[in-house]
């Protein structure tokens, strides 16, 4: 183990978990070296104490050399053929790749406890799996659930049958199966059913009173869009502080922007929400067992701007069959796609402006805390949702 007892050395960022006192620091430092151990990583971890208003802390961030050699210039798009040459036989390849992820971070992801920090990364790897199942039909205009789970109220939204679990709903509406019924939804919605349904399933293991209130939650009202995001997520990463192109941790919510402005006006084609899954690939709701890598997001990105119609009914709607034409031409022309890379891979304008910006979001997106004392998840409608 690599230790060092001051940050001043650090780069800034990985993980940082609190304790109560310097005895609870104490095992916190002791289970999380176990963590590592477990996974083989116990000799690519440095770690920094400090003290922030008389209560300890520890950040943990990858040594130099492993940052340099698994995620260069903050690149995780590449982590996972990275660590898979490394012969790592240990654990889950997925929890590796989260944990090393977040341990490259340029910005510090705090944990008020240790188990705070193993709920996140099992949160996470719920998002990643429910994504992974995740099937869909695009449509940005209206939206359908499984009837004998779900309800509809113009006031309310769709919410969960009295009586029927949240989780096995929000699984029904999002994971048909080979077989199963394939439900209308915008990409937003859509990551809000994944992203509850790996809440839900971690908080169900963790805090039943936390579970309790979600499910109560769900019967009451459904909670969408901007309110969504302040009761259930956090952000990292700014304008001013933006992440690197190519960070992104397993289990992140990712908004890519169409900096056209022209095709941006096609309502559901502002952008795309999606989730990163780890080894370089991103969702893709639409296609059955499909995803993307990034350089195939950002190329099908740039082509709704030469692949737009007028409806009938005078709206500007997306032709997804020329898009994928346009794709695979460009895809046959190497310098013409390392020239469209080089722009969407830059940072997006800022919002109402299209210059010169690129698709990528200077931040990402990912669960609050859930376990009981330290849960920052306040549900408005919910009975006592101090859990």
């Amino acid at each position: 183990m690599n230790y060092m007892a001051s940050s001043s050395a650090n780069r800034g960022g990985g993980v940082a978990i609190w304790g109560q006192d310097l005895r609870s620091l104490d095992l916190v430092v002791d289970r999380f070296l176990e963590w590592l151990s477990i996974r083989e990583l116990s000799q690519s971890v440095q770690l920094h104490l400090g003290t922030t208003n008389n209560r300890p802390w520890v950040q943990f961030e990858l040594v130099q050399e492993r940052f340099n050699e698994w995620t260069p210039e903050w690149d995780t798009v590449g982590l996972a053929d990275r660590l898979s040459k490394e012969a790592l036989s240990k654990g889950d390849p997925l929890e590796r790749e989260i944990l090393v992820a977040m341990l490259a971070s340029p910005i510090t992801f705090e944990f008020p406890s240790l188990e705070e920090f193993e709920s996140a990364v099992m949160v996470r790897k719920n998002i990643v799996h429910a994504a992974s199942k995740t099937f869909l039909s695009f449509d940005a205009y209206g939206a359908e659930r499984p009837e004998d789970h779900w309800e509809y109220d113009e006031a309310r939204g769709f919410v969960v049958r009295a009586g029927k679990s949240v989780i096995d709903a929000l699984r029904l509406a999002t994971q048909p199966g080979e077989a199963g019924t394939v439900y209308s939804f915008s990409c937003y919605r859509a990551t809000e059913y994944v992203i509850a349904l790996g809440l839900a399933e971690e908080v169900r293991r963790c805090n039943q009173t936390l579970f309790e209130q979600l499910q109560q939650q769900a019967e009451l009202r459904a909670i969408r869009s901007g309110e969504f995001h302040e009761v259930f997520m956090k952000e990292y990463g700014s304008r001013q502080s933006p992440l690197p192109a190519k960070y992104y941790v397993p289990g992140d919510r990712v908004w890519f922007r169409n900096p056209d402005a022209d095709s941006a006006d096609a309502l559901g084609f502002e952008g795309s929400w999606v989730f990163y899954l780890g080894s370089g690939l991103f969702t893709d709701f639409w296609k059955r067992n499909k995803a993307f890598t990034l350089e195939l997001k950002c190329l099908e990105m740039y082509h709704w701007r030469h692949s737009t119609y007028r409806g009938d009914d005078g709206d500007l709607r997306m032709d997804e069959a020329k898009v994928q034409s346009h794709m695979r031409a460009t895809e046959q022309n190497p310098d013409e796609l390392a020239r469209i890379m080089e722009q969407m891979y830059r940072l997006q304008d800022s919002r109402g402006i299209y210059a010169d910006g690129g698709c990528i979001d200077p931040s990402r997106e990912y669960p609050r805390w859930v376990r009981p004392g330290t849960t920052d998840i306040r549900l408005p409608d919910a009975v006592s949702s101090n859990a």
